[in-house]
C-alpha cells in the first residue's frame, strides 16, 4: 500500500495502522479526510477541572472534544476501539514543566505505581490517575478547505503546518496561563471569504481565522521559522492566514510545571469517527456553561476586508453587520442639498473605516471649515458635531481620543467641549491639540514619540468637514475663495501618515474640498462645481462622501456600534479568546447611550450658535447645517441613522 492509499483510508483503519507503528505515518496532515483530528492533553486527576476551566475560556485554540473520565483510556462519543494509549503516532513527555522526551505509545505509563532513580518526579502519577482532554484540531477542515477549491500549502508541500508562538496571552486560570499558539495557512486573497466561511463552518476544528495578514502584528517575527511544523512558503497572491492551534495546549502544560504530563506530539493527532461537518460540542461534561452549537446562523458567517496595507491587515464582520452598515452608507449619501456628492460615492468607504477604527487604540479626531472668511469665527456647523459624536462612542468603546484643531480656534473649541460634557452630549472631556508647520519633521514628530516611525502616538487620524489643501497650496471653500490664512496646515499629517506603519486616515466631506478628499480628487475635479480649483489634493486611506459631513460622524458612530456588538468581529478582534459570552446589558447600555441622538445632536447646535457659529451654506446663525433645518431634514436622518442601528 503506497502513501497516496493511506490518505483515503477511515480513522479507525488508520489507527490500527498507527498501533502497528507503520513508518509511512510521520504527521496527521491530510489524512482522514472529511473527519476530526483531535489535540491530546493528558494531565493528573487534580488539575483537571482547572484545565477544563481554561479551555472554556479560550475556545477558539482550545475547542473540548472530551474530557475523559480518570484512567479512561477510550473515548467512545469520538471513536470506537480507540485507545488513547497507543493511536497517535508520536507522544510528548513533561516533567515538572520541561519537555523531557518523545514516546511512540504510552503502555510504559500504564504500570502500577513505582519509583525510579533516574527520574526526579515519582511515578506514581500513572494514566490511571489521569483524565484526557481531547481538543479540536485544524486539520479537521483541510479537507473541506480543498473540497471548496482553497489550496492547502503545507499538504501541496508534503509538510507539516507552520505554528508559532505569538505575543498574544491566553486567558490564564489559575497555573495554566500561556501565549497564544496558531497555524499558518497561505491563502490566495481571491479566496480568503471562501477560506473564511468554510472554517467559520468548522468551530471544533478551531473555526474562522483569527488574524490575517501581517505576523508581526501577533508577534510572530519571522514566518520562515516555526516553533513547531515546518515552514510553509507562500506563493504568489498568497496570504498568510492564522488560525487558533490547539497546541496552546502544549504550552499550558509548560507554564504549568505539572510534576507529569503528556501530549500529541505536534502535527501527530488523535483520528476520530466525528465527520469535519460536527458543529456541536460534544463533551459530556456535566454543569458545562457552553451550550451546544446546533445551527450557525448564516448572517454571523464572516466575510473579510482588507484594512491596511501598511502593515497588512484584513479584519472579520458578518454579513448582518455588513448590510446594515452599506444600509447606513446609503442613507449618509442622500443628497438634499443638491450638490451632486452621489458621483462621488464609492462603496465601503463607511464599513472600512468602521474596521479600521474598531481596531484602533489612539484616534486623533480634526474639523473645522472657515467658510465665512468675513466673520468671527469663520467656522461652520457643519463638521463639529460629527466629530463629537464620533469622539463619544469611541471614548465609550475604551479608544484614546485626540481632538486636533487651529491655533485660532483654541480656546473657543476648548470651551464647546466643556459645554458639551456639561450637556451630556460628549462622555468626558478630551485632549485638544494644535499642529503647526515647525520644520521639515513636524508632522513626524507631532505623530509619533520621539520622531521615531515605529512608535506613533496614534493609529488612526480622521477629518470631518476640514478644508483640504489643493493642488496649488491654497484651501478653498465651494465658492472658490482662498481661505488659507485661517487654516493650520493639518494636511501635512495626512501626507507624513502615508508613510508611517500602522496609522490609517479617513476623511469625510459632502463636496471634495476636504481633508482627504484627495482620494477622489480626479472625479471632484470633473464632476463638482469649481472642482478644479477646489479639489483637496490630500487624500486619506478611506474617503466618506456624504450629502451633509455630520452625517458621515453619525454613521461612523454608528458603525462602531454596529461592530462592537458583532459576534464574529469580537471574535476576531479577541482572537478567539475569552469566553463566547453576549454583551452584558451595562456594557450595550453605555454604548448605546453614547450613540447619536436627534436630543443630543439638538442640543450641541445650540450650543455651536451660542459661540456664533453658523450655517455653511447661507452664513445664518441659526438652527440649521448647510442651509437646512435641523428639522426635519437632519433630524430625519438620525433618527433613520438609529433605527438601523439598535
Amino acid at each position: 500500500m503506497d502513501l497516496g492509499k493511506i490518505t483515503s483510508l477511515t480513522p479507525a483503519v488508520l489507527r490500527l495502522l498507527i498501533r502497528q507503528n507503520d513508518s509511512r505515518i510521520t504527521t496527521t496532515t491530510g489524512l482522514a479526510k472529511g473527519y476530526l483530528q483531535a489535540n491530546v492533553a493528558i494531565l493528573p486527576n487534580h488539575l483537571a477541572s482547572y484545565f477544563e476551566a481554561f479551555c472554556r475560556s479560550n475556545p477558539a485554540p482550545l475547542p473540548l472534544l472530551y474530557c475523559s473520565q480518570s484512567g479512561e483510556t477510550s473515548c467512545q462519543p469520538l471513536a470506537k476501539e480507540a485507545d488513547i494509549r497507543k493511536d497517535i503516532p508520536k507522544y510528548c513527555v513533561y516533567e515538572k514543566g520541561q519537555f523531557v522526551k518523545t514516546v511512540s505509545n504510552l503502555q510504559t505509563f500504564t504500570s502500577e505505581p513505582r519509583t525510579d532513580s533516574q527520574h526526579s518526579v515519582p511515578l506514581s502519577q500513572q494514566l490511571s490517575d489521569m483524565v484526557c482532554f481531547y481538543l479540536g484540531c485544524s486539520f479537521g477542515f483541510e479537507g473541506r478547505l480543498e473540497a471548496a477549491g482553497v489550496p492547502v500549502r503545507n499538504v501541496e508541500q508534503g509538510r507539516n503546518v507552520s505554528m508559532y508562538k505569538t505575543a498574544v496571552p491566553c486567558v490564564p486560570v489559575e497555573m495554566f496561563s500561556c501565549p497564544l499558539v496558531v497555524t499558518m495557512r497561505p491563502i490566495p486573497a481571491a479566496l480568503l471569504n471562501v477560506a473564511v466561511e468554510v472554517t467559520h463552518l468548522n468551530p471544533l476544528a478551531h473555526g474562522a481565522p483569527v488574524h490575517i495578514g501581517e505576523p508581526a502584528l501577533l508577534g510572530i517575527p519571522d514566518l520562515s521559522r516555526p516553533d513547531y511544523g515546518d515552514p510553509v512558503e507562500l506563493q504568489p497572491g498568497d496570504v498568510p492566514v492564522f488560525w487558533a492551534c490547539g497546541v496552546t495546549a502544549i504550552q499550558a502544560i509548560l507554564s504549568s510545571k505539572v510534576p507529569l504530563a503528556f501530549s500529541h506530539s505536534p502535527g501527530c493527532m488523535f483520528l476520530t469517527d466525528i465527520p469535519d461537518s460536527s458543529t456541536s460540542i460534544i463533551t459530556p461534561t456535566p454543569n458545562s456553561d457552553n451550550p451546544p452549537n446546533n445551527q450557525l446562523n448564516p448572517e454571523l458567517t464572516p466575510l473579510s476586508f482588507l484594512v491596511s496595507h501598511n502593515p497588512l491587515l484584513y479584519s472579520l464582520v458578518s454579513r448582518r453587520a455588513v448590510a446594515k452598515i452599506r444600509h447606513l452608507e446609503m442613507i449618509i449619501g442622500e443628497d438634499p442639498g443638491e450638490r451632486g456628492i452621489k458621483a462621488l460615492f464609492t462603496q465601503d468607504e463607511l464599513l472600512r473605516s468602521c474596521l479600521a477604527l474598531s481596531h484602533s487604540d489612539s484616534v486623533a479626531i480634526t474639523t473645522g471649515f472657515p467658510t465665512h472668511y468675513m466673520q468671527n469665527p469663520p467656522d461652520e456647523t457643519d463638521g463639529p458635531p460629527g466629530a463629537i459624536a464620533m469622539a463619544t462612542m469611541l471614548l465609550s468603546l475604551g479608544k484614546k481620543v485626540t481632538m486636533i484643531t487651529d491655533r485660532r480656534a483654541l480656546e473657543m473649541n476648548k470651551a464647546i467641549i466643556d459645554k458639551a460634557v456639561e450637556t451630556g452630549v460628549l462622555k468626558t472631556a478630551i485632549p485638544l491639540v494644535t499642529f503647526e508647520d515647525t520644520g521639515p519633521d513636524a508632522a513626524l514628530n507631532f505623530l509619533c514619540h520621539h520622531g521615531e516611525p515605529n512608535k506613533p502616538r496614534f493609529d488612526h487620524i480622521v477629518a470631518i468637514e476640514r478644508s483640504g489643501r489643493a493642488a496649488d497650496g491654497n484651501y478653498y471653500n465651494m465658492r472658490g475663495v482662498n481661505i488659507k490664512h485661517l487654516v493650520d496646515p493639518i494636511d501635512d499629517l495626512f501626507i507624513a501618515a502615508k508613510d508611517i506603519p500602522g496609522i490609517m486616515t479617513t476623511g469625510i466631506g459632502d463636496g471634495g474640498n476636504e481633508l482627504g478628499m484627495g482620494k477622489l480628487k480626479d472625479r471632484v475635479k470633473s464632476l463638482m462645481p469649481n472642482g478644479s480649483l477646489i479639489a483637496c489634493d490630500v487624500p486619506a486611506a478611506y474617503a466618506i462622501t456624504t450629502g451633509v459631513s455630520n452625517w458621515g460622524g453619525y454613521a461612523v458612530a454608528c458603525g462602531l456600534f454596529l461592530l462592537n456588538t458583532c459576534p464574529s468581529h469580537q471574535r476576531y478582534l479577541k482572537r478567539g479568546l475569552g469566553k463566547e459570552t453576549t454583551t452584558s446589558q451595562e456594557q450595550l447600555q453605555d454604548w448605546t447611550d453614547n450613540l447619536p441622538s436627534v436630543e443630543k445632536e439638538e442640543s450641541f447646535l445650540s450650543t455651536l450658535m451660542q459661540f456664533g457659529i453658523r450655517s455653511g451654506k447661507t452664513g445664518n446663525l441659526a438652527m440649521e447645517v448647510d442651509g437646512m433645518t435641523f428639522h426635519p431634514t437632519h433630524s430625519d436622518i438620525i433618527t433613520r441613522l438609529i433605527k438601523e442601528t439598535i
